[in-house]
């Protein structure tokens, strides 16, 4: 009977599972949608039952579609800064899961970064004070959780790892740890200080494991059968960068998705600054790799925005269309929800500049398109100014990927070559080969590199990139620029 490792991608909108076999091969894939709720403007959340449920569906629709295999581990991998709590004895849950674009915390941060907090949080965690973290939404969980009850904290790994083993374990990896704000990244413990500074007491947090190692054994899981061991759990960003076998300083990636993440390895700990961020990449044999990441909040998601806009039928026709526009296209700032890395600006608002009456519908299509690649470009500018290291081997994963026309805008912008992966599944591929790890089946990083890998590579070619570039940081001083206090009468 074959044998393989079913790798779990539990995303913003869908769960994902994926059978990978020995050799690195998908067999089969399996999906299900998660819900997403918005019951305040600025507030995101899920129901972890039903995230839970739709795990399982994405389970029994993958083993359904594959062949018969005996699945020798289970890996995890997750969307990244959402939190949820739950009762540890019963498994109930006790609040929504608060999702990573939540921004119902945004009061609280800004009381904290009023008291003159941030220098020391970000020296401690590698993160700015901001919404989109979970330290001020696991006290926003904590304060509306009945008297009574003995709590558990967690990022989605932690949910899932819960779930998977009966509410046996409750434990996290490094990699989801370092994104919650309340972890000590040289230190590689949960930070008494942060604790304390959020109000989360830190009993109610997971255990932290390597991103390789085991998390328990499956107990009451639909479609499968107990005892098989949870052998990695990462953050699906995270994941993806070690899927594509990015294991040298410099090596980086961009996933293309709703937002994008952008992420560099490093050859040690250090401290961000220029408004990007510090994080463990992943923990290996209790010795972490850390990473320069740049998170965008908007990105993909303004193109579907855009097509409806000028009454496109698609995203397809929008960049057949952009890819037409002459020069003079105007400035966009997909600032639908602020702006994060490297602005990390709350207040920005969407606009478009530069607009006058010879503006065509395809320069209209083509600044929406180049906001991709000028976000990506400000993060690399500001990852360069602080690297020890070169860009090195770039990649790029996620759904708009695919898209040649936009993956040569951001290759002639950073004017630097890029791999388009024939990987979609490139986060549960990471997840994946680091259960390969824990269960011995790849010895060794070398092994995983080694891994036949699909990709495209792009080249940059000459452009007027420049020119609009200039254009582009027009449109952000405006889009950041303070607005009036008052309206004339």
């Amino acid at each position: 009977m074959t044998t393989a490792i079913l790798a779990i991608d539990q995303g913003t909108t869908n769960s994902k599972a994926v059978l990978v076999s020995t050799t690195g091969e998908i067999l089969s894939r399996g999906s299900s949608p998660v819900g997403i709720e918005h019951p305040q403007p600025g507030w995101v959340e899920q129901s972890p039952v039903r995230l839970w449920e739709s795990v399982q569906e994405a389970i029994v629709s993958c083993l359904q579609a594959g062949p018969s295999v005996d699945i020798l581990g289970i890996a995890i991998s997750n969307q990244r800064e959402s939190v949820t709590i739950w009762d540890a004895e019963s498994g109930q849950p006790l609040g929504p899961v608060v999702s990573w674009q939540c921004r119902r915390s945004a009061p609280a941060c800004a009381d904290l970064v009023a008291a003159g907090h941030a220098p020391r949080v970000q020296a401690l965690t590698g993160l700015p004070i901001d919404p989109m973290f979970p330290g001020p939404k696991m006290k926003w969980l904590l304060d509306r959780v009945p008297a009574g009850h003995n709590v558990r904290l967690g990022t989605i790994d932690a949910w899932l790892i819960h779930c998977f083993t009966g509410g046996e374990i409750h434990a996290c990896d490094a990699a989801n740890a370092a994104r919650s704000q309340l972890y000590d990244l040289n230190r590689q413990v949960w930070s008494d200080e942060l604790c304390t500074l959020f109000g989360v007491p830190k009993s109610a947090l997971p255990e932290v494991r390597d991103s390789a190692a085991h998390f328990g054994m499956t107990k009451d899981v639909k479609g499968l059968k107990d005892g098989i061991p949870i052998a990695a759990a990462i953050g699906d960003s995270h994941a993806a960068l070690f899927g594509h076998g990015a294991f040298e300083p410099g090596d980086g990636k961009v996933t293309f998705g709703t937002g994008s993440s952008i992420m560099t390895t490093l050859p040690r700990f250090i401290a961000p600054e220029h408004g990007i961020t510090t994080t463990i990449a992943w923990a290996i044999g209790g010795k972490p790799t850390y990473a320069f990441e740049g998170n965008i909040l908007v990105s993909a998601a303004a193109l579907p925005w855009m097509a409806d806009m000028l009454g496109l039928p698609d995203v397809q026709a929008l960049t057949d269309l952009a890819a037409t526009a002459e020069p003079g296209t105007p400035g966009f700032v997909p600032a639908f929800v602020g702006l994060g890395a490297p602005y990390w600006h709350s207040d920005a608002r969407a606009l478009f500049s530069g607009i006058t009456f010879n503006t065509s519908r395809a320069q209209m299509a083509r600044a929406v398109t180049d906001s991709m690649a000028f976000q990506v470009h400000d993060v690399f500018k500001a990852m360069s100014a602080q690297s020890p290291t070169p860009l090195g081997r770039l990649y790029a994963d996620g759904g708009p990927s695919k898209n040649t026309f936009l993956m040569q805008c951001v290759a002639d912008t950073l004017n630097h070559g890029l791999t388009q992966c024939d990987a979609p599944e490139a986060s549960a591929l990471g997840a994946a080969y680091l259960a390969g790890l824990t269960l011995g089946i790849w010895p060794d990083l070398a092994a995983i590199a080694a891994l036949p890998r699909a990709g495209n590579l792009i080249t940059p070619r000459p452009s007027d990139a420049a020119d609009r570039l200039l254009v582009w940081q027009d449109a952000i001083y405006r889009s950041t620029a303070p607005g009036p206090s008052s309206m004339s009468e």
